[in-house]
């Protein structure tokens, strides 16, 4: 049309004939429009079956053409304000709204996108297409399945866009005048002045008076009100509906066009989405929705398979191993996905105020009763689905959030009488629940946690009470380096013996001899964890596996990825100096603590699975670089006060309940080596006596070499965590 209306131009200039009137024939296409509904009697003819389609294409190409010939002038052309003064917007939206001709909604959201889209002049900023903007938002989103879903959200798109390239434009979509002062909208005077008084320019169209034709044409200012209910954050309401859609790709595009939203707005309107729109309900209640839409009972193994799914991607290929539930799962996860993305992106009053709303509704309201209930179904269920969005979770908001939730603020030291009923001794009890599968789900939860990087989940369940240092002896001078560390053969848990087992003891360990690099006593630590488990019970050296060495590779590794998230937290480089004066007071380790020796106390009567989680979350957490987390997990030649335990202290008791239990099982090292071929999948599995005995030991002597090879890459405990050398090629 644009291309014509240039021809006939041209050929009317070079026959030196009166140019074409764009206004007339703009108002003609109007008439048009008007004229169908009145001399129609069909009422079944669908709107793209009759000429308004094209009417309405033809008035925005002469919008669009007028403008541009009016580019150097920046006003309003007579075409465009005949649009605005004649409330074109305003009768097309409520021609929507009746949906007739059937169809005729459709073609209005069309309209709408392609004006706004293709007319530079800023448009949005008027009474007259503010208001039926509002109104065009109210007719989108009101059902689920809309046949005018694809069109509703390309308009959001264009409204979004708007919005981007101008953020003070997002107040007037949500509420108008109400939160615009004059101030913000004195910008837009100049290029409203040729509205505020009718133009004589402008035909009539039948029945119309001059005065209603200027009515309301003019926004700037704040003098007049909208209609009453317009205010109500239509934008808002439809994107969040438009997210729920079923068609993926429309789904999408309102997410994304909401993420835009809420990342560019200004502070009044993020106050104004916190306190006075439906967004933070509306996001968390349906998270919640979702939830009581899976089965009540999942595998924790099947809610393992979906962890780290995208909201982008909220269902998985459908060629994966399926199972009752997983595209429910699939939905809560990516909503949950997309709601920590919103929170990361988003202003911080909004980010805060949805962080809150999703922890309120799904964590307290609607998570924790499942997790305090006495059935274990619930209780395994609802643990994996916090792991799960533990997992995924990233925003530092909804982050200090789940911190509160999970682990509560308390940072003083805990004591043996205290009873806590908070929901992390809760969850720490479930550590030790009766349910080895609760237990292990629980010990992932916990594993999971310490991976985030919140150094108030590191300080409630560890720090604070090795703050004192109380764990080491007092009244004995303070040693300098591990070099002069007291033998292992003081201390009291290594001296008590093997008695009656034919096997000689773990060889007690030598002082450390001095080395001016230092080396020595790194080797010498190493070595004590090393040489722990006795030769008897070895099985890796008659296998071709990897070694010590592998362990320091991944280590190492995993060292400097966990100094680099805790490298803000301002921790020391040395532990704090103790008074020899000082009188000695009570060591606790901490209920986590306990648990998890408590735990590993039993390493030879447990599940293998339950072993390997155990001795997993004991290596997250001798790979923290505090010094006082070095010293108690992972230095054998602490001098430990009495009554006190340490980890080293702990495997040395499990050792000698082997050497025990060892003369109990006829052809012992056969049996362990064949069970070790049997967990490395080198044999079929199979039952036999003693397995859960021999699988323990199996993890022990792995677990000694994990620990040896972290004390190895932390080592020495006082120097700067991030400049260590790389990784030995070859055995200490």
């Amino acid at each position: 049309m644009l291309s014509r209306l240039g021809a006939l131009l041209q050929e009317a200039v070079g026959a030196r004939e009166p140019s074409i009137d764009l206004l007339e024939v703009f108002v003609e296409h109007w008439k048009g429009i008007t004229h169908y509904y009145i001399e129609t009697t069909d009422e079944n003819t669908p709107a793209k079956k009759t000429d308004i389609p094209w009417r309405l294409k033809q008035m925005l190409d002469i919008l669009v053409y007028e403008e541009k010939q009016q580019a150097a002038a920046g006003e309003a052309g007579p075409c465009l304000e005949y649009l605005l003064q004649h409330k074109i917007l305003e009768t097309l939206c409520t021609l929507g709204k009746a949906e007739y001709p059937p169809g005729m909604r459709q073609q209005v959201f069309l309209f709408f996108s392609r004006i706004l889209a293709q007319v530079q002049h800023p448009l949005l900023h008027y009474l007259n297409v503010h208001r039926p903007v509002q109104k065009l938002l109210q007719l989108g989103g009101t059902a689920a399945g809309s046949p005018t879903e694809k069109e509703e959200v390309h308009f959001t798109t264009i409204l979004c866009t708007k919005i981007q390239q101008d953020p003070a434009l997002l107040t007037y979509i949500l509420e108008g005048k109400k939160v615009v002062g004059k101030k913000e909208t004195s910008g837009h005077q100049d290029k409203s002045s040729s509205l505020e008084e009718p133009s004589s320019r402008v035909p009539k169209i039948d029945g119309e008076s001059s005065e209603a034709q200027a009515t309301g044409t003019h926004f700037p200012g704040g003098t007049e009100e909208p209609d009453n209910g317009l205010g109500e954050n239509n934008l808002l309401t439809s994107l969040i509906g438009l997210c729920k859609s079923k068609k993926s790709r429309v789904a999408l595009k309102a997410q994304e066009n909401l993420l835009l939203l809420v990342g560019v707005a200004p502070q009044a309107a993020a106050t104004y989405l916190v306190q006075r729109s439906p967004l933070c309900s509306a996001m968390a209640e349906h998270l919640c929705q979702l939830y009581q839409a899976m089965p009540n009972f999942l595998d924790p193994a099947d809610i393992a398979t979906l962890e780290g799914i995208s909201w982008r991607v909220p269902s998985a290929p459908s060629d994966e191993a399926s199972f009752p539930g997983r595209e429910a799962l699939a939905a809560f996860l990516g909503w949950f996905d997309y709601c920590d993305h919103l929170i990361r992106e988003a202003h911080e009053v909004v980010a805060g105020a949805l962080a809150r709303a999703v922890t309120e509704k799904l964590f307290v309201a609607t998570l924790q009763p499942q997790l305090l209930h006495v059935a274990e179904q619930s209780i395994l269920t609802s643990t994996a689905l916090l792991t799960a969005l533990l997992h995924q979770l990233c925003s530092p908001a909804l982050l200090q959030e789940a911190v509160d939730f999970f682990v509560g603020s308390d940072r003083q030291p805990e004591a043996p009488e205290d009873s806590p009923h908070s929901l992390c001794s809760h969850l720490i009890g479930h550590c030790d629940h009766l349910s080895d599968e609760i237990s292990i789900a629980t010990l992932r939860l916990f594993e999971e946690l310490l991976q985030k990087p919140n150094e108030q989940i590191v300080h409630t369940l560890l720090l604070r009470n090795l703050e004192g240092r109380t764990y080491v002896a007092r009244g004995l001078p303070e040693p300098e380096s591990y070099e002069d560390s007291l033998d292992l053969e003081e201390d009291p848990y290594f001296t008590d013996g093997f008695p009656n087992s034919g096997f000689q003891p773990t060889p007690r360990l030598p002082a450390p001899t001095p080395h001016l690099d230092g080396k020595t006593a790194v080797t010498e630590i190493v070595n004590s964890f090393l040489c722990l488990v006795p030769e008897e019970a070895k099985t890796s050296a008659f296998l071709e596996e990897t070694g010590y060495d592998t362990y320091v590779h991944d280590a190492y590794g995993l060292f400097q990825e966990c100094c680099s998230r805790v490298a803000s937290w301002g921790w020391p480089l040395a532990p704090t100096p103790l008074d020899p004066h000082e009188p000695e007071t009570p060591f606790f380790e901490g209920r986590f603590l306990q648990v998890l020796f408590n735990r590993m106390a039993r390493i030879l009567d447990q599940p293998y699975s339950l072993n390997l989680q155990v001795t997993s979350v004991l290596s997250r957490l001798a790979l923290f670089p505090h010094p006082h987390i070095h010293e108690y997990l992972l230095d054998p030649y602490i001098s430990l006060a009495p009554g006190c335990r340490s980890l080293f202290s702990v495997l040395v008791r499990v050792i000698g309940d082997l050497m025990q239990r060892i003369q109990r099982v006829p052809q012992f090292s056969s049996k362990l080596l064949l069970v070790r071929k049997q967990l490395t999948g080198q044999v079929p599995g199979e039952q036999m006596d003693h397995q859960t005995l021999l699988q323990g030991v199996v993890v022990l002597e792995e677990f000694c070499k994990e620990l040896a090879a972290i004390a190895f890459v932390k080592f020495p405990p006082n120097s700067p965590h991030l400049n260590l050398p790389p990784p030995p090629q070859r055995h200490v």
